[in-house]
């Protein structure tokens, strides 16, 4: 396990020395609404830079292993239900306050709660079904990262 947070906090150094990265997920509620085109411009729109992107699939292993800090909760097998229902978006932000600035931007958790103009005020269906996913810390990001990403594929 070491190994691979090594391999990880590799991957996040290697494409910038000053930028940080967060992990950012379109969801398969946004989609399968066909709204990923412009969740993606509007993250560019905000000066987020993506470093990787790619399509897949999650399978219940890879969901399970995401979210397993949340497997006691009682919406953990909902969760993985869903993130497993139809491809994601999965891509790597470098800004110099990414997380951040990402955090602000999808809005929060709850759509009705979440302010005007935020992705998830214009693109989430529901708590549950809520369009996007991003690192909350430094720590998570990394960890998020290696999941999806090896070094190679961020530019």
């Amino acid at each position: 396990m070491r190994l691979k947070a090594l391999f990880a906090c590799l991957a996040l150094c290697s494409s910038t020395l000053f930028a940080e990265q967060t992990l950012s997920i379109i969801k398969p509620d946004a989609v399968e609404n066909g709204y990923a085109g412009q969740i993606l411009a509007q993250l560019e729109q905000e000066g987020l830079k993506i470093s990787g992107i790619k399509m897949v699939q999650l399978d219940r292993a890879q969901a399970a292993e995401f979210y397993e800090m949340h497997q006691d909760k009682p919406f953990y097998s909902e969760l993985v239900t869903f993130m497993t229902s139809g491809p994601i978006i999965v891509q790597v932000l470098e800004g110099d306050n990414a997380i951040q600035d990402y955090r602000k931007l999808m809005g929060a958790t709850n759509p009705q709660d979440a302010k005007p103009n935020t992705l998830r005020a214009q693109f989430a269906e529901s708590k549950g079904r809520n369009a996007v996913h991003g690192s909350d810390s430094e720590d998570a990001a990394i960890r998020e990262i290696s999941l999806f990403f090896t070094p190679e594929e961020l530019f």
